[in-house]
């Protein structure tokens, strides 16, 4: 199955097994959106998310830039429509169902986030789409990816994937969602934070920072 079928059938229990995937969750989703959010030097009027899923990682930028027009990006037009319920009576929320590896809406953010869903994208691709970024947005605007990624060293990386798995399956899950995650998983092209980093500044951004990192997971921000 491909990604936009596979995140289509788990679109309406996505959320609720968030916390079991991602044992890091608050850290990772709202203490560095805090931190970005507080920091950050000028107040958003347009931001994009990328693969936005149900707008779980929106939601947390909400809480920051309420009066910030919003359009989520997906393939996946079941991840949106959990989106558009999570959204409901939000007139500055906006939805595009696209794939973003190819195109983004027309239009000037000055603020792009993503989630767990750029690391699903080949090389090539990956690489392409910093480049797009990059251009899209003005001087001083920043790109904030929060991804999955794997460790330099194979090494590490196999006790650091076994120790998660290990973790996910004491959690709770059940069989079901647990089968459906590995089929998911089979689509994951990890790269390391440094790789990324890398790619970032050969796209041109000039500050680039991993600003939080535990196990698989981490965020990067990007300045143009």
């Amino acid at each position: 199955m491909d990604i936009q079928g596979q995140f289509n059938l788990v679109a309406k229990s996505y959320d609720e097994n968030r916390k079991k995937f991602i044992p890091c969750f608050d850290d990772y989703y709202i203490s560095s959106t805090d931190f970005i959010a507080r920091t950050l030097n000028y107040e958003p009027k347009l931001i994009y998310d990328l693969g936005s899923g149900t707008g779980l990682l929106s939601s947390f930028w909400y809480r920051h830039f309420p009066k910030s027009e919003y359009v989520l990006i997906d393939i996946a037009e079941e991840m949106l429509d959990v989106a558009k319920k999570r959204f409901s009576g939000s007139a500055n929320i906006k939805y595009k169902v696209l794939d973003y590896s190819e195109s983004m809406p027309e239009g000037n953010p000055d603020l792009i986030i993503s989630a767990l869903s750029i690391h699903h994208l080949e090389n090539t691709d990956k690489k392409r789409l910093f480049k797009r970024v990059y251009e899209s947005l003005e001087d001083d605007r920043l790109f904030v990816n929060y991804d999955q990624f794997c460790s330099d060293s194979s090494v590490i990386n196999e006790k650091i994937e076994e120790y998660w798995i290990n973790g996910i399956k004491k959690s709770g899950v059940s069989e079901i969602e647990y089968a459906r995650w590995i089929e998911r998983k089979k689509l994951d092209r990890e790269i390391s934070i440094n790789q990324e980093i890398q790619w970032l500044k050969d796209a041109g951004f000039r500050n680039v920072e991993c600003i939080y990192s535990k196990g698989k997971f981490g965020v990067i921000v990007s300045v143009k």
